[in-house]
């Protein structure tokens, strides 16, 4: 699934924050911690060594979790507060089948929790800091070109359909079968970045060129209007590449649409009422 990064800015720090189905946000409990402490992770053992924090966790994923495992879960409910109890993150997701906490590795990596269980992680750190992340989350939220935005992630979605009929028409139309996948590879990117061209007025190297501190790609800085638009460019670009269009051809006709829709839309917004 697609995974959006965002960032939470509270008191100086700086916390990821990300989603796989834009319905559920995950905040990184690593972060969080460093407000209060120099070893995040242990930061976090000793939150979940408590009995009140491991009661918590088991009640949300009762409420949230279908394959959740309660007989393992009282196991640990019955030893939490006791001196020889230790917890990981690791410990409960794999014995408990979590999915209210996430190990993540990679460049973003780190322990992250869903945006309830943060937000009360949050409190134990210190309930002032808490304050200063939900003000900024409240932030992210309510920005209509957030990437965590319910009309974002529609046109992105459908962007993503409308994908899959373009690459179709590229197997079909423009792959040959003597092409080596170095080939293939490359004449799929062509054609990505074709409307990359036509939408954006550069390709997707280029954009890393000059963004070279933004994460993502082209495509996740795009605006509402222009992910609609971009759906349509590439049903229109199957058309016209079953339609046999050369390479200058089309990108001609793809700018075009590009213009006329990028129009219309914008006159479409002035016209709603406030």
């Amino acid at each position: 699934m697609i995974k959006v990064q965002e960032t939470i800015h509270a008191k100086g720090l700086k916390i990821g924050i990300y989603t796989n189905d834009f319905e559920n946000e995950f905040i990184s409990l690593t972060d969080i911690a460093k407000y209060k402490s120099d070893d995040p992770n242990d930061a976090i053992r000793t939150w979940m060594k408590s009995k009140e924090t491991i009661t918590f966790l088991g009640l949300w994923e009762e409420l949230h979790n279908p394959n959740f495992k309660p007989v393992e879960f009282e196991g640990f409910r019955n030893e939490a507060g006791y001196n020889a109890f230790s917890m990981s993150p690791q410990k409960w997701i794999n014995t408990v089948n979590a999915v209210g906490i996430v190990a993540k590795s990679g460049r973003y990596g780190g322990t992250y929790a869903h945006s309830d269980i943060a937000f009360e992680f949050a409190s134990w750190i210190s309930a002032e800091f808490k304050l200063y992340i939900i003000k900024d989350y409240q932030r992210i939220k309510s920005d209509e070109n957030s990437k965590l935005s319910l009309n974002w992630n529609l046109n992105r979605e459908l962007s993503k359909i409308n994908y899959r009929i373009h690459t179709d028409a590229i197997k079909n139309n423009l792959i040959p079968p003597e092409l080596t996948p170095r080939q293939i590879h490359f004449t799929y990117a062509e054609e990505a970045d074709l409307l990359n061209v036509a939408l954006f007025g550069k390709t997707a190297s280029e954009w890393r060129t000059e963004n070279k501190r933004k994460k993502g790609n082209i495509r996740d800085e795009a605006t509402i209007d222009q992910l609609l638009v971009l759906a349509n460019l590439e049903s229109y670009n199957a058309i016209l590449i079953s339609q046999n269009k050369s390479q200058p051809e089309r990108l001609l006709l793809l700018r075009e649409m590009v213009s006329k829709q990028l129009s219309a839309l914008s006159k479409i917004q002035l016209a709603l009422p406030e």
